[in-house]
């Protein structure tokens, strides 16, 4: 009894530190709302906010942008606060899971990589200072972000072609408006995927670096997040998944990330399905002839099609659960419909005409 007891303090001790967790996260730097990079795309709409008012002739005001940044559309739809349940819903089950896989992966990816699951001995060597040591701190971290990046770019790709992936990603695709929590509908199935292949990769990477050089690069931080990740971040990641359109002019859009391009991806209208799927490099898409941006965003709409089953997805629990079924589905043999004896011909007795 007593250790029934001790393990029951534990677990709600880990539960309880989680939940804290969860709650203290815009203030966490390795967290997608981190009140800095909400800050700074609330700073970004301000500046198109401005924009559309002067072509607009409209007045400026506090209450104006607030409305501008909130509007009742997006918040009075069932949509918008289904994401906010899910946040915590999610964050609560499924966080541990797909941290585990990722870690896992990554040193499954670093050990085969870096030899050592077939003996391999590598000389461990002092890191490289001065010049030579940031060339390859540098070289070290923009390999491993462009690898990282084609990878999540593959697996996207994946999760809308191959069907049974789909079923799980259909989910993050079923919001009908977007916020920044929207961001967070995922399925752990989905994200499972994501994170074992992104894992997987980055370990290998990381496993060649220190099978060349004998130590393993570090990799140059902001508030211990690394540099290129925290500017993705700050730079408007959060009006991604928002109501707030904004591209880039010209061929600008098919370099750096904008909102539009995720915002297109998002679209169910014909023109955007399984369009756009590059999480940071737009190049990545315009290499495999997936790119597709728009003037404006008057065709765009986001949600999925009738045939994914996207007005049941209307709970936390049927975004777990209806995914299973719809995948089940696929490896259930098709019912054929009972034949129906054929009816005799008969003669019309009326005139053609």
């Amino acid at each position: 009894m007593e250790a029934l007891m001790q393990q029951l303090h534990t677990f709600l001790g880990s539960f309880f530190e989680h939940v804290c967790n969860v709650l203290m996260s815009p203030l966490v730097p390795g967290n997608r709302i981190y009140v800095l990079y909400l800050a700074s795309s609330a700073l970004i709409a301000f500046g198109i906010y401005i924009v559309r008012r002067r072509k607009a002739l409209d007045v400026f005001g506090a209450k104006n942008f607030l409305g501008f940044l909130f509007p009742k559309k997006v918040w009075k739809h069932p949509s918008a606060w289904l994401d906010v349940r899910y946040f915590f819903f999610h964050m609560f089950i499924g966080h541990f899971l797909i941290l585990a896989v990722w870690a896992g992966a990554a040193t499954l990816g670093l050990k085969l990589a870096s030899g050592a699951f077939s003996g391999h001995e590598v000389t461990i060597a002092q890191p490289l200072e001065g010049v030579q040591g940031a060339a390859v701190t540098v070289a070290f971290m923009l390999v491993l972000f462009l690898v990282s990046d084609f990878i999540a770019f593959y697996i996207h790709y994946l999760q809308h072609k191959v069907p049974l992936l789909w079923q799980f990603h259909k989910v993050h695709h079923s919001a009908e408006v977007m916020h920044p929590i929207s961001n967070f509908r995922e399925h752990p199935v989905d994200n499972l995927v994501y994170k074992a292949f992104i894992g997987f990769g980055s370990g290998v990477v990381a496993g060649l670096a220190f099978r060349v050089l004998g130590y393993h690069p570090s990799l140059p931080v902001l508030l211990g997040v690394p540099v290129l990740m925290f500017m993705f971040n700050f730079f408007g990641y959060n009006l991604r998944h928002s109501h707030i359109w904004l591209r880039w002019p010209g061929v600008w859009s098919k370099i750096f990330p904008s909102p539009a391009h995720h915002h297109v991806h998002h679209s169910c209208h014909p023109d955007h399905l399984d369009k756009n799927f590059a999480f940071i490099f737009p190049a990545w898409d315009v290499l495999f002839g997936t790119y597709v941006m728009p003037e404006d965003d008057r065709d765009v709409k986001f949600g999925v099609t009738d045939k994914d089953n996207g007005h049941e997805l209307d709970s936390c629990m049927k975004l777990y659960f209806v995914p299973f079924r719809d995948a089940w589905r696929l490896f259930r043999p098709a019912r054929h419909p009972t034949r129906q004896p054929s009816q005799p011909q008969t003669i019309s007795s009326e005139p053609a005409e």
